[in-house]
């Protein structure tokens, strides 16, 4: 295939994903997210590789980005931006345990985890969800392929149905998610 066709294709593809977005989820997540305003809690952003990548994207928009406009003022962390602290845990006690020993203790009902996982299944990802379903904490999953177990035990599921190993159609609309959220605060501001 030569890449003129590969990027129509792709373009395309990522079409049909784009306009099977529901707009009440990304709602959902709106108003869940407001909340912790109410209840002055946390979100808490986790994932791995691209999935961390996107975290820290959407800290930056939800956090910093909005708060300099004077638009809103969310609380919002993303557990894989500070390496000393994840290599230390991986290290000693090994990788599964990277997001849930940074929540253990801290976690609360009226806080709010973004979990985002292609796969839905990732061991430290889960771990974490289960942890914050333990305690009362809400979970919205953000997932792709057949959304694994994320999908099934997230109270919100934002979820990309696209064949597995399509990483780049999933993380691309996990971004766009981040960006129609942000958007929609910056839009609503002006």
């Amino acid at each position: 295939m030569e890449i003129k066709s590969f990027v129509k294709d792709y373009l395309s593809r990522l079409k049909l994903i784009l306009d099977s977005i529901d707009p009440n989820v990304v709602s959902d997540i709106v108003s869940t997210l407001e909340g912790t305003i109410e209840k002055k809690s946390r979100i808490y952003i986790l994932g791995n590789g691209g999935s961390s990548a996107t975290a820290s994207h959407m800290v930056n928009d939800l956090g910093v980005g909005l708060r300099r406009r004077g638009i809103i003022n969310f609380d919002v962390v993303s557990l894989g931006d500070n390496s000393p602290v994840i290599t230390a845990i991986a290290n000693d006690i090994g990788y599964d345990n990277i997001f849930f020993m940074q929540l253990d203790g801290l976690l609360t009902s009226d806080d709010v985890m973004i979990a985002i996982s292609c796969s839905g299944d990732s061991p430290n990802i889960v771990k974490s969800v289960d942890y914050a379903k333990d305690i009362g904490c809400k979970v919205i999953g953000v997932t792709g392929f057949n959304g694994g177990y994320l999908k099934t035990i997230s109270d919100i599921s934002f979820h990309v149905d696209a064949p597995k190993n399509e990483y780049g159609l999933v993380e691309d609309t996990h971004m766009i998610l981040d960006h129609i959220i942000y958007s929609y605060y910056i839009q609503k501001n002006n």
